[in-house]
């Protein structure tokens, strides 16, 4: 097997606050095998992107240690570099640059010879579908397009791994379905390994493996699968009238630990083995209070409500290989 292309033990890094000081990545741990597609999710200010600045080098470590492709994170930052391309979370484009000008001045600065970066220019613009558009302003571009061109700025120097923070926010579903389309394809013609922040699940489940983030460390990672297991059979779908109502006698059972809404549903998590005894209590107070039951019943576990429980529960780790 492939040596890992991440390897990072004890990341630590704080910011000077008037209170003291903040601690962005608290002694965190990740490993991330070649080839993967590594979906990392979590909250605002769980320090995301203060991990990928560390990655790359653009902050400083204050303590642990790390290998990147197998270079030292501490003594061979600038070969860490080469071997990464990264797509920013408020990645700025050079406006009244055209396209191909941004591509060249980004493989200039990765040191790519006039020789190679014509050729290279040409398969990136092909790449992201951006051919027909290489003379126009990037100021000009669609939201989605330039983020197709931040994407083929991020590989044009042939990076083995790929970081992008959140490259989808702000787009629209069919221009997130064609980016994601473009991550897998990049995986497989470009032989990149990718790590990803989003906040959509539904991104996240494209992933090999997620990593749930909060407070500077990962609470768990794993496939869909594991990471959904320690859930399964203990969430309820409920749909009825009175929505309120509904949620008040809900929350007020002893063996339910948590009520989410989704849309016109609750989720309902139950303690473990108590789902079925949940759904004839609940039956019955919705009906003795006066209520409508449209559907009660056991559904799989989402990411989301793994999501929830973690936030709740998760300040342990429960990480999985």
């Amino acid at each position: 097997m492939n040596e890992p292309i991440i390897v990072v033990e004890s990341l630590l890094r704080r910011f000077a606050t008037g209170s003291g000081g903040e601690t962005a990545v608290d002694h965190l741990n990740l490993t991330v095998q070649t080839g993967e597609i590594y979906g990392l999710v979590g909250p605002d200010g769980a320090g995301k992107t203060t991990l990928f600045r560390l990655l790359v080098g653009a902050l400083s470590m204050d303590g642990g240690n790390g290998r990147i492709a197998g270079f030292d994170l501490r003594q061979d930052i600038e070969k860490v570099r080469h071997q990464i391309g990264y797509l920013p979370q408020r990645f700025s484009l050079y406006g009244d640059l055209t396209v191909s000008e941004n591509l060249r001045f980004f493989a200039e600065v990765h040191g790519i010879k006039a020789a190679a970066w014509q050729q290279r220019k040409a398969e990136m613009l092909t790449f992201v579908g951006l051919s027909e558009f290489e003379d126009r302003l990037a100021r000009n571009l669609s939201g989605g397009m330039k983020q197709k061109l931040g994407l083929a700025t991020a590989l044009i120097h042939r990076p083995r791994l790929l970081l992008l923070d959140e490259p989808t926010g702000g787009v629209d579903p069919v221009t997130r379905q064609d980016f994601w389309q473009l991550i897998g394809r990049a995986v497989t013609k470009e032989g990149v390994t990718v790590v990803v922040s989003t906040p959509y699940m539904d991104e996240a489940s494209r992933c090999t493996r997620i990593g749930f983030m909060n407070r500077g460390r990962i609470l768990a990672e794993g496939t869909v699968k594991e990471l959904t297991q320690p859930l399964h059979g203990r969430i309820l779908e409920l749909i009825g009238s009175d929505p309120r109502q509904l949620r008040q006698l809900s929350e007020a059972d002893p063996d339910v630990e948590a009520v989410q809404t989704f849309g016109s549903k609750l989720h309902l998590r139950v303690k473990a083995g108590t789902a079925e005894i949940v759904q004839q209590r609940l039956q019955q107070t919705i009906n003795a209070s006066g209520g409508t039951l449209d559907r009660l019943r056991p559904i799989p576990s989402t990411l989301e409500d793994v999501f929830i429980d973690l936030l709740e529960n998760g300040n342990h780790e429960r990480t999985r290989h």
